[in-house]
């Protein structure tokens, strides 16, 4: 059953790359959906048989200019189900939390993703 998830980003849902043989997951972009469970499950469901059988690092890179409470949501979903991966000792996880230079309310956000979970969240300012 496939399990890489190439998704286009658009105006209102970011981009979303997933690759098994590589043990990466990108989600780029904004994320404003009008039905965030609809965006949302099909993610959910590919890291979910990605878990099954992961690459042994798992890296994520999240980088976004914006993202609703909804999102806040399913991101914070999405994030402790890799960290069930990484506490099984299946895969290594690693976030690498991307938020543009000078964005306090993004950088923010990262630490507090990262006091949520188990496995290393890096934070990163980049030039947009």
């Amino acid at each position: 059953m496939e399990i890489d998830l190439d998704l286009p980003g658009t105006d209102k849902t970011p981009a979303v790359r997933l690759k098994q043989n590589e043990g990466v997951l990108e989600i780029i972009g904004c994320s404003i959906p009008e039905n965030a469970d609809r965006f949302f499950s099909p993610i959910q469901d590919r890291v979910e048989r990605y878990s099954a059988t992961p690459h042994a690092r798992t890296s994520i890179t999240i980088q976004l200019s914006y993202f609703n409470s909804s999102s806040s949501k399913y991101l914070l979903d999405l994030l402790k189900r890799l960290d069930d991966l990484h506490a099984s000792g299946r895969s290594q996880v690693v976030l690498f939390w991307q938020f543009t230079n000078g964005d306090l309310d993004m950088k923010e956000a990262g630490e507090d993703y990262r006091s949520l979970v188990e496995f290393p969240v890096k934070l990163k300012e980049v030039d947009v």
